[in-house]
């Protein structure tokens, strides 16, 4: 019976397909947050979209989505959640009625910066071994990716 490579072996190591790479990179990250979170009642997800609705406050469920890298109806399932524990909440938009505009709430920021600061302490961690120099190649490689698709 053959041996399923670990991380960073075969296909899985550096001669690896870069997409696939990236996305083995993303799982593994995703996995390392999934864990920092959990006792916030908080996911992965609900803490992209807590970020960003900060960021920008008064965004539409399909700009969460967008922002989020989500699908419309994983954002939907999010807000709804994050509605229901407080954590945001929406306003119709003054014009556009049926626009529903997202903000988050006290309890929503507080719980957002225990979040961050896990998050944080969690992306130190992926850094402390690469110079700036380096940190400063990698995002911006990463953003070109974005930008290219």
């Amino acid at each position: 019976m053959r041996k399923v490579p670990e991380a960073g072996e075969g296909k899985r190591g550096e001669g690896g397909y870069l997409g696939y790479l990236l996305r083995q990179a993303a799982a593994a990250y995703r996995n390392r947050a999934e864990r920092a979170l959990s006792d916030l009642g908080l996911t992965q997800p609900q803490f992209s979209v807590l970020t960003m609705v900060t960021a920008y406050p008064g965004l539409s469920n399909a700009d969460v989505a967008r922002l989020s890298l989500l699908t419309p109806q994983t954002a939907n399932v999010i807000v709804v959640n994050l509605e229901k524990s407080g954590a945001i909440r929406r306003t119709p938009h003054a014009v556009h009625g049926r626009i529903q505009q997202i903000e988050v709430t006290e309890h929503g920021a507080a719980l957002l910066a225990v979040a961050r600061e896990r998050i944080q302490a969690l992306e130190g961690e992926l850094t402390d071994d690469m110079p700036p120099d380096e940190e400063r190649i990698v995002r911006k490689w990463l953003v070109g990716v974005a930008e290219g698709g």
